[in-house]
């Protein structure tokens, strides 16, 4: 009785979630064996379900998605995920600004952000490379960026629009109440 992995469900699973995690990423099959340092041989073997991965392997790749090991050898259940409040990452700049992940997975070439200000909080912006645009929103209170020297006062559901590798920095614009946005970076493609 030999029970084959790569007939087996596990092997299945793997194969369609990981076909379905590189489509959602955007990533070719060179793409991901890149990310995650591993041959393209690999990935393709993995996604056709003849893989039998090792453990250091399936951590790799896993990694490089961004996702739990599980949830590339669960059933289709698992595409659904939650995250707790504190699984995603945050963290504090400036002076009063605290940054949490608007999106807990990976998006290939964006980085998206809510932005918490203290009253009267200041943060820098950090410069990006040519050809990167960031959007930001205010969702409440009142925010002012400084661009290139500029500034630009933005209100609830307002948006500026701004090359990413100019100089920039925010301000909350209310010393007494606290203000909230999102920005947006998307990066330059490579070779652009």
């Amino acid at each position: 009785m030999a029970d084959d992995l790569t007939h087996s469900p596990a092997s299945a699973h793997l194969a369609r979630n990981l076909v379905s995690l590189r489509h959602t990423r955007s990533l070719t099959q060179d793409g991901l064996a890149k990310a995650a340092a591993v041959p393209r041989s690999t990935i393709a073997n993995l996604e056709s379900g003849e893989g039998n991965p090792s453990l250091a392997v399936l951590v790799k790749v896993a990694g490089a998605l961004g996702v739990p090991i599980d949830e590339l050898l669960a059933s289709p259940r698992a595409m659904v995920r939650r995250w707790a409040a504190g699984e995603v990452a945050h963290h504090v700049k400036g002076r009063g600004v605290s940054i949490r992940a608007l999106v807990p997975e990976p998006v290939p070439d964006e980085m998206m952000e809510v932005m918490d200000f203290a009253p009267a909080a200041v943060m820098g912006g950090t410069p990006h490379l040519p050809g990167t645009r960031e959007f930001f929103t205010c969702l409440s209170g009142r925010v002012n960026l400084m661009v290139a020297g500029e500034r630009y006062t933005l209100g609830e559901g307002e948006v500026l629009a701004f090359p990413g590798n100019l100089p920039h920095s925010y301000q909350n614009d209310d010393a007494l109440a606290p203000a909230r946005g999102v920005s947006v970076v998307v990066f330059a493609k490579a070779g652009v």
